[in-house]
C-alpha cells in the first residue's frame, strides 16, 4: 500500500513555474545528461515542501539501452531526480555553508510504477531533517496521479577544491 501523500499530485499547478532550467543551474552543478529536472512549480517554505518535474523524451541519453524496445527510466535516476530536487531546496534555502550538495544516502526506497519516453515524471520533497552537515527529504515520484517512486534521500554539504571550481 502506497504512503500517505505529500501532496495531491492532482493539486499542482503546473502553470505556475517557481525555477526554470537557469533558475535550477544556480543551486544544482548537474548539466546536460545529469540535469534531472525541468522545472520547479511549488516551493512551501512554512511546510518545507518542494515540487518539480523532469519531462521524460525518447532522446534521454538512457532510452537507447535500458531495455530496448521498451525504454524505462532507470530507478537510479529516478533517486537522482529526488536529490536534484532536495538540493536546489538545500542550496535556496542555505541550510548548507556550501555551494555544492552531495547524495549521502538513500533509505527505504521503492518503485512503484514505470516511468516512459512522452511521461511527466512530478518530484515532490518533504524537508525532514536539518542538521548543519546533513539534510533529509521525504521524497514522493508520480506519473500523473500514480506514485510511481518514494524514499528518503540524505544530502550533505560537498567542498570543492579550488582547482575544481575553477574548471567549472
Amino acid at each position: 500500500m502506497p504512503p500517505p501523500l505529500i501532496i495531491d499530485p492532482a493539486s499542482i499547478d503546473f502553470t505556475h513555474v517557481v525555477a526554470d532550467l537557469d533558475a535550477i543551474r544556480v543551486y544544482n552543478p548537474q548539466r546536460f545528461e545529469m540535469e534531472a529536472l525541468t522545472a520547479i512549480v511549488l516551493i512551501d517554505y512554512v511546510n518545507k515542501i518542494i515540487v518539480g518535474y523532469r519531462d521524460v523524451t525518447a532522446n534521454d541519453f538512457w532510452v537507447r539501452g535500458h531495455m530496448p524496445g521498451f525504454p524505462l527510466m532507470p530507478g537510479v535516476l529516478l533517486c537522482e531526480a529526488a536529490a536534484q530536487l532536495c538540493s536546489y531546496y538545500v542550496g535556496k534555502e542555505k541550510l548548507f555553508d556550501s555551494n555544492y550538495v552531495g547524495l549521502g544516502g538513500l533509505d527505504e526506497v521503492r518503485f512503484r510504477g514505470m516511468v516512459r519516453p512522452g511521461d511527466r515524471l512530478v518530484m515532490v520533497c518533504r524537508m525532514v531533517r536539518e542538521k548543519r552537515m546533513m539534510a533529509q527529504c521525504y521524497a514522493q515520484g508520480f506519473v500523473g496521479t500514480k506514485m510511481v517512486f518514494d524514499g528518503k534521500v540524505q544530502g550533505f554539504p560537498l567542498r570543492p577544491t579550488t582547482a575544481e571550481t575553477a574548471e567549472s
